[in-house]
């Protein structure tokens, strides 16, 4: 099994459950800059590895009219204040090829979306910054397939790779967690992730919008740690429903530590070995 690392966090077999995790789309300075202070307190005083994620861009927007963020430049610009104010490392997902080494210049953690998983030359672009990489599994895959993602990445001769769990497509509106994921996607040699966040949504749900059904994640998250997953990838705000994206589905700030105590309770006896 590879470990993957990342600054000073190793992510895999033997090590802590880090958690990746920040606001779904980069807001305004000041509410990046509160999250990332919280959650970097609340991990330090778990100890528990942490990356802070958001994203300069959703370009996969249900609406037209839906807010993207605020791009490429202010974007990199945001992330690079906060792993130098808060000594954490960052993750943003990229959506096209020639973005991958001007993110790379800045980021410690890419992330290729699930509905690009089987770019070919996303993946070959992101192998080639040498840095860590979070695949996510499209919701369309089985997760057998991500034998090919694999391969088609380390390919490229990167080897830094973590494989990303967010839910299955299971009909109209809907996705469903299948727990079989995980040890079938370890069994490839890498890290594996549980995008808790997302594997809540349902797409499209609300006409213009995706839903959710936020409730649900806890549960999802004690399932996915219990079968055995080296992180966790969590959407998290102080204020969800005024959330200028995924509003139905990023998990309540000040509702975060007891999520992760439970999740670290169950980790501790050995969730990671089941799998």
């Amino acid at each position: 099994m590879h470990s993957v690392t990342i600054n000073d966090i190793t992510i895999g077999q033997g090590h802590p459950l880090a958690l990746i995790a920040g606001p779904c789309v980069l807001e305004s300075r000041d509410l990046v800059l509160r999250i990332a202070e919280e959650v970097t307190r609340l991990t330090a005083a778990l100890g528990m590895p942490y990356i802070f994620k958001g994203s300069f861009d959703k370009a996969n927007r249900t609406s037209i009219g839906a807010f993207r963020g605020p791009g490429l430049d202010a974007g990199l610009a945001l992330l690079a204040e906060v792993k130098a104010t808060f000594g954490v490392p960052v993750c943003t997902d990229f959506h096209e090829a020639g973005q991958a080494a001007a993110v790379a210049e800045v980021v410690d953690l890419l992330q290729v979306p699930a509905f690009l998983c089987r770019q070919t030359d996303m993946l070959l672009a992101a192998a080639a910054t040498g840095k860590a990489v979070s695949v996510k599994k499209g919701q369309f895959l089985a997760p057998w397939d991500m034998a090919n993602v694999v391969d088609k990445f380390t390919a490229g001769g990167n080897h830094n790779l973590l494989l990303t769990e967010r839910g299955a497509s299971f009909g109209y509106n809907n996705l469903i967690l299948d727990l079989r994921s995980f040890p079938v996607m370890r069994g490839f040699g890498y890290p594996v992730i549980f995008d808790a966040t997302h594997s809540a949504q349902l797409p499209g749900g609300t006409g213009t919008a995706t839903g959710g059904q936020r409730e649900f994640i806890p549960a999802l998250v004690r399932g996915a740690v219990a079968v055995g997953v080296d992180a966790l990838f969590m959407e998290v705000h102080p204020d969800p429903t005024h959330g200028l994206s995924d509003a139905t589905t990023m998990w309540p700030l000040a509702q975060l530590r007891e999520v992760l105590l439970a999740a670290q309770a169950l980790d501790a006896v050995g969730g990671r070995a089941l799998g």
